[in-house]
């Protein structure tokens, strides 16, 4: 099994967030245990233990839980998933959390993955997306996570800016290779109606990056990891050999999955569920021994089409191509955006992934006819 734990809070909301956290001075680490722990009991209280291969605690910044808050986290969830031989424990992080007490208390308590929200190694950018970190705390984490023994390290980036930052992407890449890092996330700027930056470029008072200019970010980072040694093994994902992410690579192959916390998503092969947003929805129901799911579906077989073939496209594992798809992906692998290898797989280039929801789409509407 795979488990995902989301942790919402955070000490503040960054310029481009709209996920589900709760912005707090003192994170209430004992409210938030207990109820996690009534929401386990809740719903697999009286089921056998299932082991897990992954766990997962995302955010949020679960970091702000700290190092004692977030080993009886993890203490909590084993009760009904332990851990096994070579299980990879994940936690996401903001680098200035991570100071040597709290390193040593993940890794004591068997973290051994974390994802450091590192962003940009440029101050006016840090600044500009309310982060709670200046530059100078990425590689100081770094070295605090290694020291603990925590060795698999995953770095975040996010590209294509606006250009009224200045900010040098190619050098930020550069940046981020001097520390190698195990693995590499790269995503590029959403702009969401409901956050800070939303209202920024409603109201015109900052643009956003042009397609050309997304498109030249995501290609330079895809050259420098790659000539780094890195594996451009999923649109948004670069790995070292034997680093990729076991749990997110779940995902991308339809596995089932567990969600616990506000907000969570769970799917069991047939169904996806999905628990209340809101932190005191969340926490008032599980306090009172109510699961608390907030709705769900049940995928149809339109469904399954469209994910197997976004999930397939998505990856360097590709798609598997029946003798009807030839036609509508030739235009593609002429283009230079995709190639169909000796295994009867379509996929993407890195250009190729620039355009993957029009391949995706196309392909989609085709199987389902």
């Amino acid at each position: 099994m795979h488990v995902y734990v989301h942790v919402p809070f955070c000490a503040r909301r960054c310029s481009y967030c709209d996920f589900s956290i709760a912005v707090r001075r003192d994170v209430p680490v004992d409210e938030y245990l207990s109820a996690l722990d009534s929401e386990l009991s809740t719903r697999f209280g009286r089921a056998q233990p299932t082991s897990a291969a992954t766990i997962y605690f995302g955010g949020g910044t679960p970091s702000r839980l700290g190092g004692e808050g977030l080993a009886r986290a993890l203490a909590i969830v084993e009760r009904h998933f332990p851990r096994v031989a070579g299980s990879e424990i994940t936690a996401e992080a903001n680098p200035d959390d991570v100071d040597a007490r709290a390193a040593d208390a993940w890794r004591a308590a068997g973290i051994n993955r974390l994802s450091l929200g590192s962003q940009s190694f440029d101050e006016r950018a840090l600044a500009w997306m309310h982060r709670t970190h200046d530059a100078a705390a990425i590689p100081r984490a770094v070295e605090t996570a290694r020291a603990a023994g925590i060795t698999n390290l995953s770095l975040d980036l996010i590209f294509a800016l606006p250009d009224e930052l200045q900010r040098d992407f190619e050098r930020d890449v550069r940046t981020m290779l001097e520390l190698a890092p195990d693995h590499v996330s790269l995503y590029g700027l959403t702009i969401e109606p409901a956050t800070p930056l939303g209202r920024w470029v409603e109201r015109g008072m900052t643009i956003e990056q042009p397609e050309e200019g997304y498109a030249r970010d995501f290609l330079t980072a895809h050259r420098l990891l790659g000539d780094a040694g890195f594996a451009h093994y999923e649109v948004s994902n670069y790995a070292a050999p034997g680093r990729r992410a076991v749990h997110n690579s779940a995902y991308w192959s339809g596995a089932s999955y567990v969600g616990l916390g506000p907000a969570a998503h769970g799917f069991d092969g047939q169904t996806r569920r999905w628990n209340l947003r809101g932190y005191a929805a969340w926490r008032d129901a599980a306090a009172s021994g109510v699961d608390p799911i907030d709705d769900g579906e049940r995928l149809t077989a339109d469904n399954r089409i469209a994910e197997s073939v976004y999930l397939g496209l998505r990856t360097d594992a590709g798609l598997p191509l029946t003798d009807a798809d030839r036609p509508l992906v030739a235009p593609w692998v002429d283009a230079g955006w995709a190639a169909i290898g000796s295994d009867a797989r379509v996929r993407c280039t890195a250009e190729g992934w620039l355009r993957l929801d029009a391949l995706a789409s196309a392909l989609t509407h085709h199987r389902s006819r």
